[in-house]
């Protein structure tokens, strides 16, 4: 990675890449990636930022050492849950959700409670064989508010969310693949492999669809099967309205260039 990387705190790295991708990592090891008050506003600060940045184009978010995040710091648990929850500047989990860019969380070890909910607010999740996601909400008398109580069963159906979490049991990579959780389960050595070639094949296609694309299925998963397809109806008539003739033929010209450009069939 470049050497001129941003960084937003030490415990908060900031690396962006010539090609489009930006690594944000949880850089807390010893303390398991346990998020303090100052880590959770620059966290946030760094998606904000990361998403103004035209130059990004992927996000991918990990963790240093043995864990992707074990939570809150609960030696500042007060600090932290006393704070404005509906500040969404200092939210990272507003931040990603706002963030227009593709996320991928590349998750090494544990995700726990608040680091389940950063995982979560990602688009795509690749974990190395070993992690596991937790939600220790319930052992511990915290009330979510990052979106697990709500999000978790969206993914997996209610009944398997109420177990995790009423239960706090744990999640292996493995069995989140099976829900449909993570995307791809790999050695530890090949985790940020994995995403970054994910990054690069999303960055091969138009940035300006990727985005359009990831929004329409975000907010479209927020409403019934009817209401969603109304959505992408009318963010389909609204984009193809827009375009003029000129760019209506690149698209043609690009269209006819990648079909010339592939192999014959041999069906």
């Amino acid at each position: 990675m470049d050497s001129s990387s941003a960084q937003m705190q030490d415990l908060i790295l900031v690396t962006r890449e010539p090609g489009g991708i930006a690594f944000v990592t949880l850089n807390r090891p010893k303390s398991l990636n346990s998020l303090t008050r100052s880590m959770i506003t620059d966290l946030a600060r760094a998606f904000k930022s990361l998403n103004k940045d035209a130059s990004v184009r992927v996000i991918v978010i990990t963790g240093s050492g043995r864990a992707f995040c074990s939570g809150i710091d609960l030696t500042a648990a007060e600090d932290v849950f006393k704070g404005d929850v509906k500040d969404v500047e200092s939210d990272p989990v507003a931040q990603m959700e706002r963030c227009t860019k593709p996320i991928i969380g590349a998750i090494g070890g544990f995700a726990v409670t608040a680091g389940f909910e950063i995982a979560l607010s990602c688009d795509i999740l690749v974990a190395s064989k070993g992690a596991k996601f937790m939600d220790t909400h319930a052992r511990f008398g915290i009330f979510p508010s990052w979106g697990l109580s709500q999000k978790l069963s969206r993914i997996i159906g209610p009944n398997r969310a109420r177990e995790v979490s009423l239960t706090a049991m744990p999640v292996t990579a493995e069995q989140a693949e099976r829900w449909g959780l993570v995307n791809h389960v790999v050695e530890g050595s090949e985790l940020l492999q994995k995403a970054r070639e994910i990054a690069e094949a999303i960055i091969k296609n138009n940035q300006d669809m990727v985005m359009r694309y990831k929004s329409v299925i975000n907010d479209g998963f927020k409403f019934d099967l009817a209401h969603a397809l109304a959505l992408e109806k009318e963010r389909g008539h609204d984009y193809y309205n827009g375009m003029t003739k000129e760019q209506f033929k690149k698209m043609q010209d690009f269209i006819g260039g990648r079909v010339s450009s592939r192999p014959s069939s041999k069906l």
